[in-house]
């Protein structure tokens, strides 16, 4: 409750001009930019009218000290099985508008909430300085947990997840394989959980060597650069991206399309291994240089008018929702996930689950041009064939880059319901 009221004291409407909603007040550095307990209700309706009229928006209170706010579809009739989808970063529940109704014309009750930290899900602190527990695996698999159990569902037949969502997914399915009966992971391989030394009572105490120090490699590169995890993990990368000079929807529409298989220079490929010189074989929005912050990054990727124009997987009436979303948010709150990598409790809370496979049946989905399945070397190969011992394929999609649900949500929801009919 002591951090419901810090918000409450400190909470001010950032701005939203993206969307025409709110005027403009510009949070300087090291300012809190968002109202993370605003009465959601007073806000326009979600989707500013893109979404059908058979996905509705909704609050949950009471969720693992949240109010989730959820895309929902399927529901008119109790008792239907249910499937659970996790967005990831910079995404919302709506990132699932194009799935959602083919699993509810299936038989599903479908469930896709804003996560924690994210869009009009209320009840978490937004401040850089914040401790980062609430946003660590453990409790976020408790976010997904307790919304289940909310909606009256003992499991789900499958949890789905997207970009950060992947991991997350996976996680739930790991921990809780009751709960989450089956699992598909979207852009992001799952390399299981972290390892314990193994057979090491009787060795005699290891020489202590140093770790190698992946971001000092990257720097001291003849053209220096940054891990985008790292870049994340800093002060200014929310202000730096909320508050882009470009305007927020600017930024957003670079990103996306940098990312996406419009953008003709996604050829990913396997890299032989975690090194300096090998990562930077990846694309700047995952390797950046020393020197620029995401916005400055992206802007160099901006499509122009035309490629915008004919972009049908993300309109400029469907980018206006996240952009009015992000700029009453800000970013932080997904951050605080990518900060998460770097907590040595969250590293040593998740080694409790070292050696242990997923059991469910698992799919891996993403876009041909997605460079996600392949910026961590060996990830999608140990996800296939040591941590998923249930494993039914990787389905890699032409025409998609990233936002592979987005980008092409025909062969997704041919995919996922072909899974989940063979599971239900």
């Amino acid at each position: 409750m002591a951090a419901l009221d810090r918000q409450h004291r400190r909470g001010f409407l950032a701005s939203i001009a993206a969307a025409g909603v709110f005027g403009l007040e510009a949070a300087r550095q090291g300012a809190v930019a968002a109202i993370v307990n605003t009465d959601v209700s007073k806000l326009p309706p979600y989707g500013n009218g893109t979404l059908p009229a058979a996905i509705r928006s909704r609050a949950i209170g009471g969720i693992n000290g949240l109010t989730i706010h959820v895309l929902e579809s399927g529901f008119e009739v109790p008792g239907r099985p249910a499937v659970l989808l996790l967005h990831g970063f910079p995404e919302l529940a709506y990132s699932w508008r194009k799935v959602m109704l083919p699993l509810a014309a299936a038989g599903f009750h479908v469930i896709a909430p804003d996560r924690r930290g994210y869009g009009r899900t209320t009840g978490w602190d937004d401040a850089y300085d914040v401790d980062l527990e609430p946003f660590a695996v453990l409790n976020r698999v408790r976010d997904a947990l307790a919304l289940v159990s909310a909606f009256g569902h003992r499991n789900v037949v499958s949890v789905i997840g997207h970009d950060f969502g992947s991991p997350l997914a996976a996680w739930c399915a790991l921990i809780r394989p009751d709960v989450f009966r089956s699992l598909v992971m979207m852009s992001a391989p799952f390399s299981g959980p972290p390892a314990l030394p193994f057979n090491s009572a009787d060795q005699s105490p290891a020489v202590v060597r140093p770790l190698t120090n992946i971001d000092e490699q990257l720097a001291a590169l003849p053209r220096p650069r940054k891990y985008y995890m790292q870049y994340y993990a800093t002060r200014d990368a929310n202000h730096d991206m909320q508050f882009a000079p470009q305007g927020l929807h600017a930024f957003l529409r670079a990103y996306y399309h940098y990312k996406s298989a419009d953008w003709k220079d996604n050829k990913p490929f396997p890299l032989k291994a975690r090194t300096a010189d090998e990562l930077a074989k990846l694309p700047t929005y995952y390797v950046m240089d020393l020197d620029k912050g995401m916005a400055e990054t992206v802007a160099l990727a901006m499509p122009s008018p035309s490629e915008v124009a004919a972009c049908k997987w993300l309109t400029e009436a469907e980018l206006s929702v996240y952009a009015a979303e992000y700029a009453r948010t800000g970013f932080q709150g997904g951050l605080d996930e990518y900060r998460c990598n770097f907590d040595t409790k969250q590293n040593s809370d998740l080694r409790l689950f070292a050696s242990r496979t997923i059991d469910v049946p698992a799919m891996f989905i993403a876009g041909r041009s997605d460079w996600g399945a392949y910026q961590t070397p060996g990830a999608l190969e140990a996800m296939r064939n040591s941590v998923c011992t249930h494993f039914s394929g990787v389905h890699l999609l032409d025409g998609a880059g990233h936002w592979v649900q987005q980008e092409q949500p025909e062969q997704v929801n041919e995919l996922l319901l072909r899974f989940l009919r063979q599971q239900h």
